[in-house]
């Protein structure tokens, strides 16, 4: 990425998040880039562009500020977060062996099952949080090493430095899903990642107006791929959602922190509530891997779990007496949302597997957003009250 002279080398998160990736306003002296809404460049134009599927400016703006954000030299956008997971995988070949975390996004599950396997390439699956994990990584020597910490939607947290470390001692390159941590509160390729993905669609614009994904790294070879991917595929952004989402990430800071706290609050609410069965959040004492979370993340970001001790039919029924988190999949906006994720995110993956990583049938998945946290415990509580006793 090109560095702006402008922007001091020791610029802190907030700053470059509103000072990279301006380019492209010098002849008009625009305060923010506009948007490219063009197909093709004549050719011969001083930067290079020649048709949007091969670059645009406002996705080279938004790569630049994405890498600087999540400490990488490089960086490509993509359509959607699953278009950027597209984007790694394909550069596998028949008979290469993914390694991946058990509890992993239903849609990557998806995509691995009923699409990798097809063309040959293999998928193992492992709980990460187990200290077996590394002597697995030694026994199955894969190509790649797909982690996602926090999880989805268990939140386990895993230990990103170690398993790297582990990962590379056998030639394995090593991926880490950072969209429920953010680029904020988390940098994988820091911990030793090779390949750091968003699915900028959540936090990184966070007013769930727009799709994109991303993959964030240090290797020139990585980024080479990577852009070979968007071009050849056809994985590539819309400027508009780029522009979108570079207007998103100028606030990221602010929303994120806001987003932890609110969390963080209602999840120490719900665990010393009488008809809550569990609560899980990272920063909570009680989460199984609270020490790692403190020393790898900065915050707890703004997912949070909570098991009533429903059934699917109870649980279901809580979510439609809430009022201000709006049922949905998708998360990371400013709104809160409520996810019943065995009948939502998770229902593409089989159930026998669903629950041995622990998606039970009452299991609910709050985004939780930036309003102001006693409303969003009111809801909460009005909701709970309206259940019956023995729930």
């Amino acid at each position: 990425m090109r560095e702006d002279p402008s922007i001091p080398n020791d610029a802190r998160f907030e700053t470059r998040a509103i000072h990279v990736g301006q380019d492209h306003r010098e002849a008009t002296g625009a305060v923010i880039p506009p948007i490219y809404m063009t197909s093709t460049f004549e050719t011969g134009n001083p930067e290079g562009f020649d048709y949007t599927r091969s670059g645009n400016p406002n996705f080279r703006n938004l790569q630049a500020a994405l890498a600087s954000l999540e400490g990488a030299q490089h960086c490509t956008v993509f359509a959607s977060g699953v278009s950027a997971i597209t984007a790694v995988v394909s550069t596998l070949q028949s008979g290469d062996l993914i390694l991946s975390e058990q509890n992993i996004y239903g849609c990557t599950y998806r995509l691995f099952e009923r699409v990798l396997r097809k063309f040959g390439v293999r998928i193992e699956y492992a709980d990460f949080t187990q200290p077996e994990a590394a002597a697995r990584i030694a026994q199955l020597k894969p190509q790649l090493l797909w982690l996602e910490s926090p999880t989805n939607p268990m939140l386990k947290v895993l230990d990103i430095a170690a398993l790297s470390a582990a990962a590379h001692a056998v030639g394995c390159a090593v991926l880490v899903d950072n969209t429920f941590a953010s680029s904020l509160l988390q940098q994988p390729l820091s911990l030793g990642a090779d390949l750091s993905l968003l699915s900028t669609t959540k936090y990184s614009n966070g007013h769930s107006d727009a799709l994109g994904g991303a993959v964030c790294s240090n290797d020139p070879s990585w980024q080479e791929r990577m852009i070979f991917a968007q071009k050849a595929l056809g994985l590539q952004p819309s400027p508009f959602d780029c522009w979108l989402t570079s207007r998103g990430l100028k606030t990221q800071a602010l929303r994120m922190r806001c987003h932890s706290d609110n969390a963080l609050e209602l999840a120490k609410r719900l665990e010393a509530h009488p008809r809550v069965r569990s609560v899980k959040y990272p920063f909570l004492p009680s989460h199984p891997q609270f020490a790692l979370a403190q020393r790898q993340m900065k915050a707890g970001s703004g997912m949070l779990l909570a098991d009533f001790g429903h059934t699917q039919a109870q649980a279901l029924a809580l979510v439609k007496q809430l009022r201000l988190f709006a049922q949905a999949e998708s998360l990371g906006g400013i709104e809160s949302l409520v996810c019943h994720p065995a009948t939502m995110t998770h229902a593409s993956v089989p159930r026998e597997v669903r629950e041995a990583a622990g998606i039970t049938e009452g299991l609910l998945r709050f985004s939780v957003g930036i309003e102001h946290v006693d409303d969003l415990w009111n809801d909460l509580g009005q909701a709970l009250e309206r259940q019956p006793a023995n729930a």
